[in-house]
């Protein structure tokens, strides 16, 4: 009987590295250049930019079938974004540690029922950074604390509004499209209790 996962095997070779240097760095992340062979054996000059922290993004699905969401101005693009929780976990922390804390700093609220949902590459042609997405549930209320630089809003929707706000375009952050598709996908295959599930997928 063949494997029908066998495609995802890896094909080709690898990319090489000749000579590596670190052209910037600071607390948060670092640029490296590298003289690289691409896979083709062909030479490249590429840029990576490695993390310090790993990833991480919560969906907050509350009983009635409602989300927390969170509003901010986000420097690089100059934009105003309304996100799921997210923020960053060290390295050495577990991500469900790093989940609960972002959960109760950004938006005050605490889960008694967490389950990690989704392990994402954000930007894997230029990018080393690794995100762990959540769902809570069971949620209750708590003392928010944001960060000194974080100016938030915060908004309780139901479900069906923030996916639909994420896949027409007007909510892109990417770690928010991809969990709430994959909510939206528990909730079709059977993975969320069967009320909450017709509650997500309500129209």
């Amino acid at each position: 009987m063949s494997d029908k996962n066998g495609w995802l095997k890896p094909h080709g070779e690898p990319w090489g590295v000749t000579s590596a240097r670190v052209v910037y760095d600071n607390p948060w992340i670092n640029v490296t250049e590298y003289q690289a062979i691409a896979p083709t054996g062909s030479p490249a000059l590429y840029g990576k930019v490695s993390f310090k922290n790993q990833a991480i993004g919560v969906v907050p699905l509350h009983a009635d079938g409602t989300v927390t969401l969170v509003g901010q101005a986000r420097f690089p693009r100059g934009n105003y974004s309304w996100e799921i929780p997210e923020g960053g976990a060290p390295m050495d922390e577990d991500p469900l540690d790093g989940a609960r804390r972002e959960l109760a700093e950004e938006v005050g609220l605490v889960a008694a029922d967490w389950r990690p949902i989704l392990t994402m590459e954000l930007s894997n042609s230029i990018s080393d950074e690794f995100a762990h997405g959540f769902l809570a549930m069971d949620l209750s209320p708590t003392r928010a604390e944001p960060d000194d630089t974080e100016d938030l809003a915060v908004a309780r929707v139901p479900f069906a509004q923030a996916l639909e706000a994420a896949v027409t375009g007007r909510m892109p952050d990417s770690l928010t499209v991809a969990l709430l598709l994959r909510v939206h996908h528990m909730a079709v295959v059977g993975e969320l209790p069967a009320d909450l599930a017709a509650l997500v997928l309500a129209r």
